[in-house]
């Protein structure tokens, strides 16, 4: 698309400026230890300590603003700033415990990748070694056991008695034989 004579990028007003100036510098910070802050500050915030000093400092106050001389008193309408001061603590407490919480998430959410990893793992060597008992088994079926080498032997044990006394029948009978046989005058 061919643009007319005269006009450039810069002069279309729908196309963003390539150059942009910087009005205010943005601040910067270590995201990882704002977030351990965060932690720390959370897990203190559920404490019962903290629920110890946040009631002593509430009745301080309280008892300050309410039995002290009018001239020294800080708070001069009934808790205003009292009010003000804990609506300020809540208003930086509710992101830093969001914010513990959703590094927590993070945290929780690695550790579940890792266990079902670990599970996949765990039930893939399960089924490897649960394959290799059955191929063992069957090996095992197939090999001759003490029992069965035992009851072979015997048999084999008795047929070369049975042979034996086969064999010693045959020669008693041909000594038998011969005897007689060799004598003319028979019965």
């Amino acid at each position: 698309m061919s643009r007319p004579a005269g006009e450039t990028r810069r002069e279309r007003l729908d196309t963003p400026r390539e150059e942009r100036r910087k009005l205010v510098r943005r601040p910067s910070y270590n995201a990882d230890t704002f977030g351990v802050f965060a932690e720390q500050f959370a897990r203190f915030m559920g404490t019962a300590t903290f629920l110890i000093y946040m009631t002593l400092f509430v009745m301080a106050w309280m008892a300050w603003n309410t039995l002290a001389p009018a001239d020294l008193r800080f708070d001069r309408f009934p808790f205003i700033f009292l009010t003000l001061m804990l609506s300020l603590q809540a208003s930086y407490a509710a992101p830093l415990i969001l914010l513990a919480q959703n590094r927590q998430e993070a945290r929780d959410r690695v550790i579940a990748e890792q266990d079902r990893q670990a599970d996949a793992r765990a039930h893939a060597d399960m089924e490897f070694l649960a394959r290799e008992v059955a191929s063992l088994r069957m090996a095992v079926g197939e090999v001759a056991t003490r029992d069965f080498l035992r009851s072979e032997l015997r048999s084999l044990l008795s047929d070369l008695d049975e042979r034996a006394e086969e064999r010693e029948d045959e020669r008693a009978q041909s000594h038998e034989d011969g005897a007689d046989g060799g004598s003319p005058g028979g019965p």
